[in-house]
Parts: structure tokens; C-alpha cells; sequence
């Protein structure tokens, strides 16, 4: 028996042994310490008789390749692989999720009380995400109208970890504020903006960009669909709107990925990048929102998926008046929203 043979061999039963001392206790997997344990039992076969890959060259008709034995435990090992990278995946997403309720639960744990008060009587509320914005706050919030057709209308400001006085800011100009633990994304500042929102029993909301961009007094256009119950969801389009000049590289984005979208769910969105939406809050109750950043198009794509009516109303976006975008290079932010629209028409 050669060296290499026998120190494999060592190895494996190592492994093994190691895997009943590792898994024990509150530590204990079941998964890991199959496979763990497996590995360390394969390789001490393997190491003992070379030969069992045969049985797997033949399976996979390499008999008469060169190397065969190698190319048969080469696919072996990807398979291997590739089950131990999906299996991590999947524990990695349940610990995301059970993270996103945890930061959530903690976000709004000390604001209930204040929730059922400041917000109470309110029948619409406007959700804003903030990450070092208070300059632009300073400039859109008082903009923004008390009620629209009758109905008051609550402002939310989801301060998502800021460190310039956003939250302060936002106390300062009458919103209601809510604090994220630590800054984690739009998706998710709007998500604990929900919560707020479930919390108060309001029906329906509206979201907007804290930059500035969008112009609050075109909030009753963007409500009045779906106060005539046209529609579930309202997407404000700045293609059958206006906008001020801006990248040509991100208005083809614009044009690109509302294509992509409408040939994959059946609609007919021209701006599914818009932040600026109005939509009933059992949209929400009833579509999965998991995404954190870039996420204007898991909202459509999930809600098309649902069966909920979307349509659009012409807005108008404006310039940036102070900071820098937070989405990054243009290249970079059509990467990342491609993605999500994928992830999201897959799941």
C-alpha cells in the first residue's frame, strides 16, 4: 500500500471520528454531519480500494477514457460540490429572513405606542426611506400635503442607519420617524415602513425617494387611480411623464428592463425602476418582499404573479438638489436590478 493511500486513509477516518465531536450537543445538524461524516467515510474507502471508482467510470461510460477513473471522481466531486453550496444556500436564506424579522421586530419594538397615537385617524400614509438625506428631507417634507380628497394622509420616515441627523430632521419638519438598527437598503427600509403601516391599520400607501426627485404635489395623480379603484397598484412613470436631464445610460436601463419585465409577466410598465408608487396595503400582506436593495421591480413582478391590477401615472422626476446617489455607477445598478428582476421572476 502506497504512502498517499495510507494517509488518505487517515484522513478519512479522522473526519469521521471528528464529525461525532463537532455535531454534538446544541450543535448538532443533521445535514452537516452527514455530510461531514460521509466524506470522511468516502475518502477512507477510496484511500483502502481504489478501485470502487471504477464502478462510477463504468456508470458514466468512461471505460475507455484516458484518465477515466480521474474524469469519474473529478464529476463526482462537483456533484458533491454543488450539493454542499445549495445546502448552504438554503441555511444562509432561512438566517437571512429570520435576521430581517429580528432587525424589523427590534426597529419598531419602542415606537408602538407612539404608532397608535401620532398616526392614528390617518387613512393613507407616505413611506420614506432616508439614508443621509436630511438636507433634501428638510426640502420635501414640508411639501407634502396634509389630505388628499378628504382623506389624511401620514407621513413615514424610515431612517435606515443614517449618521447626519436624518432622523432628527425628519422629527423636526412634523413626519412620523421610525430608526433601523443598522442601514441595510431601501427594500428593507421599506419593509419596516410596512410594519409601521400594519401596526397603524392604514390601508393604503405611497412610497417616494428621500433625494428629492420626486415632486410631492403630484401625490393626488398618483392616488386618484387607485382611489377610483382602477387599480391595486399605481407606478409613477417619468416616460409617459417628464424628467429632467439625466444619464442617457440610465433611461436605457428604463427602456431595457421595462421591455424584459412586460415580455415576462404580461404588462405594460414603461418605468419599473420608479420608486414613487401608490398601492393598496394587502398588496403587501399577500406577495413576498424579500429584497433589500434594487428592489422597485420585485413589488411588480410579484404582484403581476398575484394577479393584482397595476397601472401607471405620469410624474415628473427631478435632479438630485443635494449628496450622491446611493445606487452606485450607472453599470453597476443595472447589473444589480437585472438580477433582481430574474431572482424575483424565478421565485
Amino acid at each position: 500500500m502506497s504512502n498517499l493511500r495510507l494517509v488518505g486513509m487517515i484522513i478519512g477516518i479522522v473526519l469521521f471520528l471528528l464529525s461525532f465531536r463537532i455535531f454534538r450537543g446544541q450543535k448538532w445538524n443533521r445535514a452537516n454531519f452527514f455530510l461531514f461524516a460521509a466524506s470522511g467515510l468516502f475518502l477512507f474507502a477510496l484511500s483502502l480500494n481504489p478501485a470502487l471508482i471504477n464502478i462510477l467510470r463504468r456508470m458514466l461510460a468512461l471505460d475507455n477514457a484516458e484518465s477515466g477513473r480521474l474524469l469519474a471522481l473529478l464529476i463526482l466531486s462537483v456533484v458533491i460540490l454543488w450539493f454542499a453550496v445549495i445546502l448552504m444556500r438554503t441555511s444562509f436564506l432561512k438566517h437571512k429572513y429570520q435576521f430581517d424579522r429580528f432587525v424589523r421586530a427590534v426597529g419598531i419594538s419602542s415606537y408602538i405606542e407612539k404608532i397608535r397615537t401620532d398616526l392614528a385617524g390617518c387613512d393613507v400614509a407616505v413611506i420614506i426611506p432616508a439614508y443621509n438625506e436630511a438636507d433634501n428631507l428638510k426640502e420635501v417634507l414640508p411639501r407634502i400635503p396634509a389630505e388628499v380628497g378628504g382623506l389624511r394622509l401620514g407621513v413615514v420616515v424610515v431612517d435606515d442607519g443614517s449618521e447626519d441627523g436624518t432622523y432628527e430632521c425628519a422629527l423636526a419638519e412634523g413626519a412620523f420617524a421610525v430608526r433601523s438598527p443598522i442601514n441595510r437598503g431601501g427594500g428593507a427600509a421599506l419593509r419596516l415602513g410596512y410594519d409601521t403601516l400594519h401596526k397603524a391599520d392604514i390601508d393604503i400607501c405611497i412610497t417616494m425617494d428621500a433625494d428629492g426627485q420626486h415632486n410631492p404635489e403630484e401625490i393626488p395623480a398618483l392616488l386618484a387611480p387607485l382611489l377610483e379603484d382602477k387599480c391595486d397598484i399605481v407606478i409613477g412613470s417619468r416616460i409617459i411623464g417628464s424628467r429632467e436631464k439625466d444619464s442617457l445610460f440610465r433611461l436605457a436601463g428604463v427602456y431595457v428592463f421595462s421591455f424584459v419585465i412586460n415580455r415576462l409577466t404580461g404588462l405594460k410598465i414603461t418605468d419599473p425602476s420608479s420608486g414613487f408608487r401608490a398601492f393598496k396595503m394587502d398588496v403587501v400582506r399577500r406577495i413576498p418582499l424579500d429584497e433589500d436593495q434594487f428592489h422597485t421591480s420585485e413589488l411588480i413582478i410579484n404582484a403581476a404573479k398575484g394577479g393584482f391590477r397595476i397601472c401607471e401615472a405620469p410624474i415628473t422626476i427631478l435632479k438630485r438638489k443635494y449628496g450622491e446617489s446611493k445606487k452606485g455607477r450607472n453599470w453597476l445598478y443595472g447589473l444589480n436590478f437585472g438580477k433582481i428582476v430574474i431572482r424575483s421572476w424565478w421565485r
